[in-house]
């Protein structure tokens, strides 16, 4: 029996020492795991040459926040815009561009002193987890759908530093 009894403690002991390495492991996981990593330091000037030119840009501080939109694993230059007539090229009511309606996901790339350092990517028509919707035959409320996730990398880009 109390052979058994010592067991049983190495056993719950070895169950505490792994309970307090997982929250590290989960950790690298998820530093080692971050897409944007390769590209964490690189000059504003080296990401728009491989990512084009970015849909608007948001100047604080020392930093400026670029954000792409995009569809499929990140943001591409675009092919060269075609010639416009002047009527088209005015676009909206208050003579802004009229821009592409037709992204999926959104990416916010964040410079401080011309390095990038932080990057956000998320879908377009992002959904609260709490959101419901009316079922239209039943009338039943269910979860709103979600849509699906984006990824995020710079495929013209050189990986890595």
């Amino acid at each position: 029996m109390g052979a058994v009894r010592t067991l049983i403690v190495i056993a719950g002991a070895g169950l505490l020492v792994a309970g307090c390495a997982a929250p590290r492991q989960n950790f690298e996981r998820v530093v080692y795991g971050d897409p944007a990593k390769p590209y964490l330091g690189k000059s504003k000037a080296e990401i728009v040459a491989c990512a084009g030119q970015p849909a608007s840009s948001i100047e604080r501080g020392p930093g400026e926040t670029v954000v792409y939109h995009y569809s499929g694993p990140g943001p591409v230059p675009g092919a060269a815009p075609k010639k416009k007539d002047d009527a088209e090229a005015k676009g909206g009511f208050f003579g802004g561009k009229k821009q592409d309606k037709s992204w999926k996901c959104s990416a916010s790339l964040t410079f401080e002193n011309d390095r990038l350092t932080h990057v956000t990517f998320a879908p377009r028509d992002v959904v609260s987890e709490y959101a419901m919707k009316k079922d239209a035959k039943t009338g039943e409320k269910r979860p709103a759908p979600q849509p699906e996730p984006c990824t995020f990398s710079l495929p013209n880009c050189p990986g890595g530093q």
